[in-house]
């Protein structure tokens, strides 16, 4: 998805396929656009002419620095950043579709309008009932209201969840056994007494 208003390809939902090997990540992944788009590094069966794409390592051929192409540093989330700069940004000075290289340069309102068809006809990829974003801003949780009635009549004891008339109600338990417990003892201890004045 482009989602840049500046972009000739805003808007634009375009099918792509990305194929890790079995090399992955030492080196990089494929990538190819599943739909003709007319751009200076694109190739007409939708592969990319990019520099992140292409192994790692300096190539004195191509003037492109090891810090341009493919390290096991990057990732899918790098490789999609870069094609979508690419889509907005070409680079025609070696281009992998001359004729969009030469229309890019010299004749950019034909161009532009070639991009615009290019999103119009990939719109029919769009799943049903998928709504194409705006933009990359995250829309606003709903505002929720606040209910006056749910807090009117309200009481402590409604919200007296019993935690601490426990730990009371155990306390005074335990105090009145002790109590009993007591006056047991006392008890037999009187019996006893008893028992020797009658004995003598």
């Amino acid at each position: 998805m482009v989602i840049n208003s500046d972009s000739p390809f805003n808007g634009g939902y375009f099918r792509a396929e990305m194929v890790f090997t079995d090399e992955y990540p030492y080196q990089p992944p494929k990538f190819r656009f599943l739909i003709p788009i007319t751009h200076p590094n694109i190739y007409p069966d939708g592969q990319l002419c990019i520099s992140i794409l292409h192994n790692p390592g300096e190539d004195i051929m191509s003037g492109e620095d090891a810090s341009e192409r493919w390290s096991p540093l990057q990732g899918a989330e790098s490789v999609l950043r870069s094609v979508l700069l690419l889509l907005d940004d070409p680079e025609i000075n070696s281009p992998a579709n001359v004729d969009a290289g030469v229309m890019y340069r010299d004749r950019r309102g034909e161009y532009h309008e070639k991009a615009r068809e290019t999103v119009e006809r990939s719109k029919k990829d769009i799943p049903e009932g998928f709504e194409m974003p705006t933009t990359f801003e995250a829309a606003p949780p709903p505002k929720q209201e606040e209910d006056d009635d749910f807090w009117a009549g309200s009481s402590d004891e409604e919200f007296d969840f019993g935690g601490s008339d426990t730990g009371d109600d155990d306390e005074m338990d335990y105090e009145d056994e002790e109590e009993e417990e007591e006056e047991e003892e006392e008890g037999e201890g009187d019996g006893s007494d008893e028992e020797e004045e009658e004995d003598k």
